[in-house]
């Protein structure tokens, strides 16, 4: 019986020491780069995806985006948020990380543009709304409200600007379905919560549930524009060349052709 169990012990030791060895052998599997971690306005969603896919298979490295309204980015960044790089929807908001000194001034530059439009629910007729008539304006709004991102927001500010150019603001200020982002807006005509929104031009070509009724003059608002630059991380980390890396490919040749492929215009100079 002591002899059985001896050899037992051996075998079993014997076997031990081979998975030992076929351990060592085995090649480790190494982790990979760490993630770009991205802060972007919420209207961007579906060009730096793209970009982030075409990223990751060219570098292998992943590109991690957080999506928001632009002020709620750039109050995180503010606060201490663990982030490279940061796109804008507007140049107020990089405005205000510079001053703060959150951002590395020479990284930054513009990478699109963009253009304003009133949307309805698909369902609804495809009828244009006159712009030169706050008649028509309520009257397509009937006993609804109009969703538009909050005025911290970029896009509140534009559709604010664009409404109050245009002689209509007066006539909507007390009906608006406020959003802490376009997404949120848009989001509201495409549920058919409200019958109307303004959003960017963009967001209406993304979202398949709403329509465009009218486009506002580039005219009536400032230069839509979307500036992006690498952070200055508060608590050190990162990795800068591969944040650049990321950065530049925003402003290239290739990376400008899928801002164009979504609808987006080139910035202005």
């Amino acid at each position: 019986m002591r002899q059985a169990g001896t050899r037992i012990g051996r075998r079993e030791g014997l076997m031990l020491l081979a998975a030992m060895a076929l351990t060592a052998c085995t090649p480790r599997k190494t982790a990979g780069p760490p993630p770009i971690d991205l802060f972007a306005a919420a209207s961007l969603r579906e060009v730096l995806d793209t970009l982030a896919a075409d990223h990751l298979r060219q570098t292998g490295r992943t590109v991690r985006i957080t999506y928001a309204g632009s002020a709620q980015l750039a109050r995180q960044i503010e606060q201490g948020a663990p982030a490279d790089l940061f796109v804008s929807a507007d140049e107020a908001w990089m405005d205000w990380l510079d001053e703060r000194g959150r951002i590395e001034t020479a990284t930054r530059r513009r990478v699109a543009g963009n253009g304003l439009v009133l949307i309805a629910p698909i369902a609804t007729p495809d009828t244009p709304v006159d712009l030169g008539s706050a008649r028509g304006l309520e009257e397509r709004l009937g006993n609804g409200r109009l969703a538009i991102a909050d005025a911290s927001v970029p896009a509140g500010r534009y559709g604010k600007q664009a409404l109050t150019h245009l002689g209509l603001w007066s006539s909507v200020e007390r009906r608006l379905a406020p959003g802490d982002s376009v997404r949120a807006a848009l989001a509201l005509v495409a549920r058919g919560e409200t019958p109307l929104g303004v959003v960017y031009a963009t967001d209406a070509r993304a979202e398949p549930g709403v329509r465009v009724v009218a486009s506002f003059p580039d005219t009536s608002h400032l230069p839509i524009v979307y500036p992006a630059a690498r952070l200055r991380r508060v608590q050190g980390g990162g990795d800068s060349v591969a944040a650049q890396a990321f950065l530049d490919l925003m402003s290239s040749a290739e990376g400008q052709a899928v801002f164009r492929r979504f609808g987006f215009t080139r910035p202005p100079v």
